[in-house]
């Protein structure tokens, strides 16, 4: 329990940071660390498969493709102390907070109901996802696999050149 909750401390922190930087290099590498942070969370449920798939899929190619329209854009640096503070930004802070204390009271009230459920010894394995994944999520599955296609088609036909 002690591992987890310093894991899930460092991924708050990481997002905290994702959204405080003015820098968009440094909250996309905050992103970076959370995504890490948040597969070894994975890793310490048993849940190998999704772990590698966090790793693999969101650290290696989202964030790469972030980066590489950060760099793309050139986005400039931070903005003046006037132009980052105004009263929009401190109502936004007040109500993200209000929202936050709302969400943690109701989170932290059932912890004394709460008891550790047991998951079976197969629970997060590949063969026990695809199983299920094929079985009972097998239209939800390729109608994904047919957006995502559609989409791939669509970038290409953007991004390709008239001659």
């Amino acid at each position: 329990m002690t591992v987890f909750m310093v894991l899930s401390t460092i991924a708050i922190l990481a997002a905290l940071g994702v959204v405080l930087f003015s820098s968009p290099v440094r909250s996309a590498l905050c992103l970076v660390f959370n995504f890490f942070t948040l597969a070894f969370i994975y890793f310490g449920l048993k849940t190998e498969l999704l772990g590698i798939t966090q790793i693999v899929v969101y650290t290696g190619a989202i964030m790469v493709l972030f980066l590489f329209v950060i760099m793309l854009l050139n986005l400039g640096g931070p903005q003046t102390w006037k132009e980052r503070f105004e009263f929009r930004t401190v109502l936004g802070f007040g109500f993200g907070f209000a929202l936050a204390a709302v969400i943690a009271s109701q989170v932290f009230a059932n912890f004394q109901y709460f008891d550790k459920p047991q998951a079976p010894d197969s629970f997060g394995s590949p063969q026990a996802l695809g199983r299920v994944l094929f079985t009972h999520y097998v239209w939800p599955f390729e109608i994904a696999s047919i957006l995502l296609l559609i989409g791939i088609v669509g970038s290409i036909m953007l991004a390709k050149r008239k001659l």
